[in-house]
């Protein structure tokens, strides 16, 4: 199928309360471009410079989501116009993304990533780490900043059951921290699932995923 086939073929499949994000790194702009026309917005990207490149080039409505690990360095070229940033692990990190946001006059929306993984390789918070992050004075001074939610990513493993708990460890601490409300702490988004997994995510709670291969197909070019 074509990218616009593919596209098409999972979005008409999502429940309504679920939002797709186009993963869009490595992929070429043209590529884009078919996605963009087919009539998505949403584009996700990895890496800084990357995603900066391609909203340089792309259609200025595109809604840019930052879903790989940040360096606080980093934040500084993307705060003038990412819509999202899903990858917080830190209140360091979260201090840096309100600076650069009131520098430019913006509350940027955040997504604290919990590690739920057995793996080394992935970044996040742990359920305290959050907890403590969330119940801080340091973080509730935060103006320009708001967390909507939170994201995790799974284990890269075939055991659908290693999975499925990893996400509803995930799904039951978002529901935990739903009651916790602030001025710059609105959990409704919980960013689970990606080619691999997004029909598991689902099915265990998430309302966003994250999805790449699956629309654009493996990648075969730089």
């Amino acid at each position: 199928m074509s990218i616009a086939e593919n596209l098409h073929h999972i979005k008409s499949a999502l429940p309504t309360h679920v939002t797709l994000i186009a993963v869009t790194k490595t992929h070429p702009v043209d590529k884009l471009m078919e996605v963009y026309t087919a009539g998505h917005k949403i584009f996700g990207e990895n890496k800084v410079q990357e995603m900066c490149e391609k909203a340089e080039l792309l259609p200025k409505d595109i809604e840019w989501h930052l879903i790989g690990h940040l360096q606080s360095n980093k934040v500084k070229y993307i705060a003038p116009f990412v819509a999202m940033i899903h990858s917080v692990d830190s209140l360091k990190l979260l201090q840096e993304i309100n600076k650069q946001a009131q520098k430019n006059n913006r509350v940027i929306p955040c997504l604290l990533q919990i590690y739920i993984a057995k793996e080394d390789t992935k970044f996040g918070l742990s359920f305290e780490e959050a907890k403590e992050l969330i119940a801080s004075e340091a973080f509730q001074q935060l103006q320009n900043i708001k967390i909507l939610g939170l994201m995790g990513m799974a284990s890269n493993t075939d055991d659908q059951t290693v999975i499925k708990n990893e996400f509803r460890s995930l799904k039951t601490f978002f529901n935990e921290q739903q009651k916790n409300h602030s001025a710059n702490f609105e959990p409704s988004i919980l960013s689970m699932g990606m080619s691999s997994d997004y029909a598991l995510a689902i099915e265990c709670g998430s309302t966003m995923i994250r999805v790449g291969s699956s629309i654009f197909g493996q990648r075969n070019y730089l």
